[in-house]
C-alpha cells in the first residue's frame, strides 16, 4: 500500500454478542499490526463472553456458545506485555466501520478490564468512511455507476422514479444471488438482530428491546410494564413505523397481565 507509516497501523475486525458497546460482549478479535520497518504482525483470538451468545448474532458470525465455552474471558488476555492493550497501545487504528462499531465495543471491553484504549493521538482509517465519502450513496450517484449515465431530470418525482427503476434492474442484473421477489429481497437487505427496518428496535436474549436513547437496552416488556408512556410516544413518533403491531401488542399484553393480577 502506499501508506507512509510513523507508528504502528493496527487494522482489526470484532465478532460479538451484539451491537450495543455498553452490554454487549467481544467472542472473537482479529489484528494485523502493520510496523513502520515493514514487519507484519497478526493476531486472531477467541473469547469467552461469559453471557449466552444470542441466535441471532450467531447468524450473522456463526460463532456458538461451545465454539468459545473453553476459551478465556477477555478479561483474562487484556493484561500484560502480549495482552490486548499493549497490543494496541501507541498505534493508529484501521479497519471497515470500525469507527462506528468496533473501536467503542474494544474500548468498553478494555475499560472493564481496567485498561484503556487512549485514543488522543490515534489515528483512525475507516475504509468505510472513504468507500461512503468517494462514492456517494444518492440516487444520481447510483444511476452512473450502475448504468452509466446522468440524471438529468434529478429531484423531479417522476424522473426520480424512472431512475429508480432504473437502477433496480441494473442492480438484479448485477448481482445474480439477489433474490427475485420483493419479499425476500427485503428479508436479504435486512440485519437479523433487527426487529423493525430502522434498528430502533432489537432481538435481546431472545427479547426485543430498545436500541436507542436513554431506555437503549430495556425490552419492551419493562416498559410496557414501567414506562408505557415511553411506548405511547414511540407509536405516536413513528420511531418505528413496520413495528407498530409489536408495541401496540407489548401495551395490550402488560395491561392484560396487570388485569388479571387485579380480578
Amino acid at each position: 500500500m502506499r501508506l507512509k507509516l510513523e507508528r504502528p497501523l493496527v487494522m482489526f475486525d470484532v465478532e460479538t454478542t451484539g451491537l450495543d458497546a455498553a452490554t454487549d460482549r467481544i467472542v472473537e478479535l482479529a489484528a494485523v499490526k502493520l510496523w513502520p520497518d515493514g514487519r507484519v504482525e497478526e493476531k486472531c483470538r477467541r473469547f469467552n463472553p461469559l453471557v449466552p451468545i444470542p441466535k441471532e448474532a450467531t447468524a450473522v458470525h456463526g460463532i456458538r456458545d461451545e465454539d468459545v465455552k473453553d476459551e478465556p474471558p477477555f478479561l483474562k488476555v487484556a493484561h500484560g506485555d502480549k495482552g490486548v492493550a499493549a497490543f494496541f497501545a501507541g498505534c493508529d487504528l484501521a479497519g471497515y466501520n470500525v469507527a462506528d462499531y468496533d473501536i467503542p465495543i474494544l474500548k468498553a471491553e478494555l475499560e472493564r478490564a481496567g485498561e484503556r484504549l487512549d485514543l488522543s493521538d490515534a489515528a483512525v482509517v475507516d475504509a468505510y468512511k472513504i468507500f461512503v465519502g468517494r462514492e456517494p450513496r444518492h440516487l444520481t450517484a447510483a444511476l452512473r455507476f450502475y448504468c452509466g449515465k446522468e440524471h438529468d431530470k434529478a429531484h423531479s418525482a417522476m424522473g426520480d422514479v424512472r431512475a429508480t427503476l432504473e437502477v433496480l434492474a441494473a442492480e438484479l442484473e448485477r448481482y445474480p444471488d439477489l433474490p427475485d421477489t420483493p419479499a425476500a429481497i427485503d428479508k436479504s437487505m435486512r440485519n437479523p438482530e433487527h426487529v423493525d427496518r430502522r434498528g430502533k428496535l432489537r432481538w435481546q436474549d431472545g427479547e426485543i428491546a430498545v436500541a436507542f436513547g436513554r431506555h437503549k437496552g430495556r425490552t419492551l416488556k419493562y416498559l410496557a410494564s414501567e414506562e408505557p408512556d415511553y411506548i405511547r410516544w414511540m407509536i405516536d413518533s413513528g420511531v418505528a413505523p413496520d413495528a407498530e403491531k409489536i408495541l401496540h401488542d407489548a401495551l395490550i399484553g402488560a395491561f392484560e397481565q396487570k388485569d388479571g393480577g387485579n380480578s
